[in-house]
């Protein structure tokens, strides 16, 4: 084999391996991101309730899980729309549809009160982790972390109460339903009002 052979041969097995790499370096990424995530999307499922369901309800269990670490790392990147099909749009948008999804499942499953707190912990940690304005490398230099972890905390504990507070079918049931929409809408305006104006 010549010189100029071997030269071309050579790259194969490498960029292969390049590649094996380059996956499993993806797969094993932002370990804390895939741990809350997935750790979200399982507590959502109703954990104890999957040892006695059927078998495909498990296997969804586990599909739900391996779905959760590939999508739960922060999309650290500017906000730049490259094309419309879902499919581009749901990987973008992958850290909003995680926990819009995990929300969705538990309350199908109506987990009890105990699960519903660890939910609530899980989906408050996963969102400040992956927020992008607060720790992304876009995210405006000298950006306070703490207003925004303790809103998100306020909204969170003002929601999980007024869902726990048993008035459902009391003539009261609206009064805690209107305040935390309140207070939920109020935190919203006053995060979008930050970010549209940064400090300094």
């Amino acid at each position: 084999m010549t010189d100029a052979s071997a030269r071309f041969a050579r790259p194969g097995p490498r960029a292969a391996d390049g590649r094996a790499g380059r996956f499993m370096a993806r797969l094993t990424s932002r370990v804390t991101d895939r741990l809350l995530g997935t750790a979200l999307a399982v507590a959502a499922c109703n954990p104890p309730a999957v040892p006695h369901a059927p078998l495909p309800v498990r296997v969804l269990v586990l599909g739900a899980a391996a779905a959760a670490w590939w999508a739960a790392p922060m999309v650290d990147a500017r906000p730049v729309q490259t094309s419309m099909r879902w499919q581009t749009v749901a990987a973008r948008r992958r850290t909003t549809v995680l926990p819009a999804a995990a929300i969705a499942v538990a309350a199908a499953t109506g987990p009890a009160v105990w699960l519903v707190v660890c939910i609530a912990a899980l989906l408050l940690a996963y969102l400040l982790v992956t927020d992008t304005w607060t720790a992304g490398v876009t995210a405006p230099p000298g950006r306070p972390r703490a207003t925004p972890a303790l809103a998100a905390a306020a909204a969170t504990t003002v929601v999980l109460l007024a869902a726990q507070a048993p008035v459902a079918g009391t003539s009261y049931a609206r009064l805690p339903a209107a305040l935390a929409i309140t207070a939920t809408t109020a935190c919203l305006v006053l995060a979008l009002h930050t970010r549209r104006r940064p400090p300094g």
